[in-house]
C-alpha cells in the first residue's frame, strides 16, 4: 500500500473508543486505517466503522464489524537507507515521527438478526472505532435452544462466543496438529449437544472421551453418557468411567455381504463368495447355531472353491468383537445420550469393522424412521477410517453420510491431526471447520482446498494460535471468529501426562526406597554386633 505522508496528520480523539481514521484505498472486504498510538490496536482485535448499504431496496447506515489483519509502524524521518550513526542522531535528537497503522478484514454487518457482507465501499475518512461489546454479543451468539457455548473471542474475553446447532447439518470438521486441543474441543462440544438432547455416537480410538460422564473434580457429571468397549480395548480406567458395556457381534447374525466385505472378497469371485454361502446354509440346516469356528471347520472339508475361501475367512479370527449375542444398535441410540465406543488397542482392521457395523447400523435405523431424532457421529482419528488413498469398510459408509446424511438427520464430526489424509470428497463435505494450531504446509494445504471460507490471510494465523484457540468458519457461525475455548466441565481421557509431575513422583520414591535401605541395613548390622557382642 502507498501511504501519502499528507494524509498522516494528527489524529483528533473525541471518543473513548475511538482507533483511527481510514486511509488510502478501502474496499467492501478490507480497508487500512491510521491509528491512535496511544490507543495501540492489537492484532485480532475488533473494529467498527459507519457505512450505507442498500438493503432490500432501501438506504441503511450499517456498522461494518471488521477484525484487525495486520499492525505495522511508519517513520519518515528514519526511512530510506540511513547509517547507524545517523539514525542514533535522529533519536537522541527527539526527532523521530512514528506512525501506527493497521490493515481490517471486514467480517460483515448485522441485519435483522443475519450477519450480511457490504456491497460498497467504506469512505477513507471515516473513524474506526474499538467494537462496541454489545454489537459483537449479536455477532457472536444465538438464541439459548440453539447455541453451544464454546469460548471466548481471543482479543474479549467479555464476549461469549456461541456456535449454532443448525450448522451441524452441513456437518462439521475439527482439525489441528497433536497437542493443539482439538479433542479438547470437541468434549466442550459433547457438553454443549448433550445439554440439548443430542444423541451422539462417538467412535474413540484412544479413550480420549471415556471420562465424560465424570467431572475434572471426580464429581458426577451425568448419568447418560455410556461407553461401550470390546473385548479388546484397552482403555486404562477404573470403577471411574461409570457405566460400561459390552460390545459383541454374534457371528451367526453376519449376512454373506458382511463376511464378504470384510474378508476382503470381491463380487467377482462367485465362486468363493457361493463355496462360503453353502457352508452358511449348511450350517443354518442344522438349527443349532454356530460360530465362526464352525464355519471353518466346515470350510475345511469342503471342495477346492471352499479351501480357497478359507484363507479368506480365516482372518475374521484377527477381529475379536464375535460373543455370544449382538449389542444392539437401540443401546447406542437414545435420546440425550452419548455413547463412547472404546476402540483403543485395536487392530486397524477391527476399528474399521466396528466402525462399519454401527454407522451401518444407524444409517438404517434412521432412514427407514425407526429412530425419530438427530443423531451426531464423532469420529476421532477420523483419516484411519476415511483414509484417501486407500479403501477401508467405513470409508464407503461414511462418504455416504457425509453426502446424504442431513437429509434424514445423520451429522458428521470428523476429528484429525492430518486433513490432508482424509478423503478429500468427505472432508469438503464438512461445510463447518473448528481449525487450531496447524504448521504442517500439507495440512494447511487440504484445510485451503476443502473450505471456501478459509481466506488466505485466516491460513495464515494458523500458526499463530496458541494451545485452546481455534478459528472457527462456515455455517455454525455467523461469520469468521477467533476463539478462546472454555474449560471443560468433564474429565478429559486423552491428556498428555504430566511428565514433571511424574519424575518428581519418582525421585520421591527413589529417596523413599534409599531410607528404607538404609534403615535395614542398620537394623542388620545392629542384630550382628549384638549376636558377636553376646
Amino acid at each position: 500500500m502507498l501511504v501519502n505522508p499528507q494524509l498522516l496528520g494528527g489524529i483528533g480523539v473525541s471518543d473513548s473508543r475511538k482507533l483511527g481514521v481510514v486511509l488510502g484505498e478501502a474496499s467492501p472486504t478490507e480497508f487500512y486505517f491510521v491509528a491512535d498510538e496511544n490507543k495501540q490496536p492489537s492484532r485480532w482485535e475488533y473494529v467498527v466503522v459507519k457505512s450505507r448499504e442498500n438493503v432490500d431496496g432501501e438506504e441503511v447506515d450499517v456498522d461494518i464489524v471488521a477484525q484487525v489483519d495486520t499492525v505495522y509502524s511508519l517513520s519518515m524521518a528514519l526511512s530510506g537507507k540511513l547509517s547507524l550513526d545517523v539514525v542514533e542522531k535522529i533519536r537522541d535528537a527527539g526527532l523521530v515521527d512514528r506512525k501506527l497503522f493497521a490493515k481490517a478484514r471486514v467480517l460483515g454487518f448485522l441485519h435483522n438478526g443475519a450477519v450480511l457482507q457490504p456491497r460498497r465501499a467504506i469512505y477513507p475518512g471515516n473513524d474506526v472505532f474499538r467494537a462496541p461489546e454489545d454489537i459483537l454479543k449479536k455477532f457472536y451468539s444465538y438464541p439459548e435452544e440453539e447455541g453451544l457455548f464454546v469460548g471466548h473471542l481471543i482479543t474479549r474475553r467479555d464476549v461469549p462466543v456461541s456456535l449454532s446447532i443448525r450448522g451441524f447439518r452441513r456437518h462439521l470438521a475439527i482439525l489441528a496438529q497433536t497437542g493443539a486441543g482439538k479433542s479438547y474441543v470437541a468434549g466442550v462440544l459433547l457438553e454443549e449437544l448433550l445439554k440439548k438432547g443430542a444423541t451422539v455416537i462417538v467412535l474413540d480410538p484412544h479413550a480420549d472421551y471415556v471420562f465424560l460422564s465424570r467431572k475434572k473434580d471426580g464429581g458426577k457429571f451425568s448419568d447418560r453418557v455410556s461407553v461401550f468397549r470390546t473385548p479388546e480395548s484397552t482403555g486404562r480406567y477404573g470403577g471411574e468411567v461409570g457405566r460400561t458395556i459390552p460390545y459383541e457381534v454374534k457371528f451367526s447374525d453376519l449376512t454373506l455381504e458382511e463376511i464378504l466385505t470384510v474378508c476382503g472378497i470381491s463380487e467377482k469371485w462367485t465362486n468363493i463368495a457361493n463355496a462360503i454361502n453353502n457352508a452358511l446354509e449348511e450350517l443354518k440346516k442344522d438349527g443349532k447355531g454356530y460360530d465362526l469356528k464352525d464355519l471353518i471347520e466346515r470350510l475345511e472339508n469342503g471342495d477346492s472353491d471352499a479351501q480357497r475361501a478359507l484363507n479368506y475367512v480365516r482372518r475374521l479370527s484377527r477381529i475379536k468383537v464375535f460373543g455370544s449375542a449382538t449389542t444392539s444398535i437401540d443401546k447406542l441410540l437414545r435420546p440425550k445420550h452419548i455413547s463412547v465406543v472404546d476402540l483403543s488397542g485395536l487392530d486397524d482392521r477391527v476399528s474399521d469393522y466396528i466402525a462399519f457395523r454401527i454407522l451401518s447400523s444407524v444409517c438404517e435405523k434412521v432412514e427407514t424412521q425407526q429412530y425419530k431424532y438427530p443423531v451426531f457421529i464423532f469420529i476421532e482419528e477420523a483419516h484411519r477410517f476415511i483414509p484417501s488413498k486407500e479403501n477401508t469398510l467405513s470409508k464407503k459408509i461414511v462418504k455416504r453420510i457425509a453426502a446424504e446424511g442431513r437429509k434424514f438427520g445423520i451429522f458428521l464430526v470428523l476429528i484429525t491431526q492430518r486433513p490432508y489424509k482424509i478423503d478429500s470428497d468427505v472432508l469438503s463435505q464438512c461445510n463447518s471447520q473448528i481449525i487450531m494450531r496447524m504448521t504442517n504446509p500439507e495440512d494447511q494445504k487440504a484445510v485451503r482446498m476443502s473450505s471456501e471460507r478459509m481466506s488466505e490471510s485466516l491460513l495464515n494465523d494458523l500458526p499463530g494460535l496458541n494451545v485452546g484457540e481455534a478459528i472457527v468458519v462456515g455455517e455454525v457461525t455467523r461469520a469468521p471468529v477467533m476463539i478462546r475455548v472454555r474449560e471443560r466441565i468433564t474429565r478429559e481421557g486423552g491428556a498428555d501426562i504430566d511428565v514433571v509431575g511424574k519424575l518428581r513422583e519418582a525421585v520421591r520414591e527413589a529417596e523413599e526406597e534409599e531410607e528404607r535401605r538404609e534403615e535395614e541395613l542398620k537394623r542388620e548390622l545392629d542384630e550382628y554386633r549384638s549376636i558377636v557382642e553376646g
